[in-house]
């Protein structure tokens, strides 16, 4: 039976862009078809390093060609919603960059949107499917170790000082919240639910964004997360899991990737989930795998997640006094 393509349009060509399409080389049925950024050179650039077929120096040129099915939007998070928005008026299936957008305003005008089209749209949290997170999600489902009592999580970077890169940038949605602390927010919420009670603090920076940010999740049953991110120190980037009959490790770094370790009775076993792309492999998989079934909605990162997700992170930046 005869693979069904999907012509890939990438839009942005930045960092994030490059990984993901030596990933999507990997993946049965895509092809790199465009790719498009507002520096003609860049596009240009971009396309020579990647052997994409076609490059454009505008957006609106990469969402008016009428071969392109699906678009990865990879632009600063200050510009998600706007170019997801561009996709879906144009009638293109879209897998946005997390954050999906900066509030859940914006994440629920998205939505609203794909569904007026009846349009693919999925916020692009790899993490949902990676063998070894589909592996803790099944351990926790089995209740092999009893229930989950609470977690610990960390990511933090240490990002060399300048007020005009995007990480320190708040025009851009710069500070480690939004960048990289939405991770162990993510685990959270896929382990535990939405919290009953969030308490948020974080140090900002002089460019008015978060250089760290601390969260404890409360949650009704009496399970709770401690959250940790930071763009100003390298953490270990871990997730420790405490079941009532085992204590859990994902290890560095857990949300790329990664192994598990549980110990039980004493004793440490480490499961191996050996990956030889990024990573990004398969939620682009997935994105095919929700087209060829003609759905508009992803079944694992579903558009409530995703909601549930930014009205967390809203809620955080409500407590630590921070507005994009």
């Amino acid at each position: 039976m005869k693979t069904k393509t999907f012509n890939w349009g990438i839009l942005g060509a930045g960092k994030i862009a490059g990984k993901f399409v030596q990933d999507l080389a990997t993946v049965n049925g895509a092809v790199l078809y465009a790719v498009a950024s507002r520096s003609m050179d860049k596009a240009e650039e971009f396309a020579e390093k990647h052997k994409v077929k076609n490059f454009y120096a505008s957006y609106l040129e990469l969402v008016e060609d009428e071969n392109i099915d699906v678009i990865y939007v990879a632009t600063p998070h200050t510009f998600h919603f706007e170019h997801s928005m561009l996709c879906l008026e144009h009638n293109k299936a879209v897998l946005c960059e997390k954050p999906f957008g900066i509030n859940l305003e914006q994440v629920e005008t998205m939505i609203s949107k794909a569904k007026q089209k009846n349009i693919f749209l999925m916020e692009a949290l790899w993490t949902q499917f990676l063998p070894h997170f589909q592996f803790v999600m099944d351990l926790l489902e089995s209740k092999e170790y009893g229930d989950l009592l609470g977690l610990e999580a960390d990511f933090g970077f240490n990002a060399p000082f300048d007020a005009e890169k995007r990480i320190y940038n708040k025009e851009l949605g710069g500070g480690s919240l939004m960048d990289v602390g939405i991770y162990p927010v993510f685990l959270a919420l896929s382990l535990l639910g939405n919290p009953e009670e969030i308490t948020a603090e974080a140090r900002i920076g002089s460019t008015g964004v978060d250089e760290n940010c601390t969260v404890k999740l409360s949650y009704s049953n009496g399970a709770k997360a401690l959250l940790y991110s930071a763009i100003t120190e390298t953490t270990p980037t871990t997730a420790t899991l405490k079941f009532e009959k085992a204590m859990l490790i994902i290890n560095s770094r857990f949300h790329e990737p990664s192994s598990v370790s549980i110990e039980t009775n004493g004793k440490l076993e480490t499961k191996e989930f050996p990956v030889t792309t990024h990573g990004y492999n398969f939620e682009a998989a997935h994105v095919q795998k929700m087209l060829d079934e003609n759905r508009t909605e992803s079944n694992l990162m579903t558009f409530e997640k995703s909601k549930k997700l930014i009205s967390i992170l809203d809620r955080i930046r409500k407590e630590i006094n921070l507005e994009y």
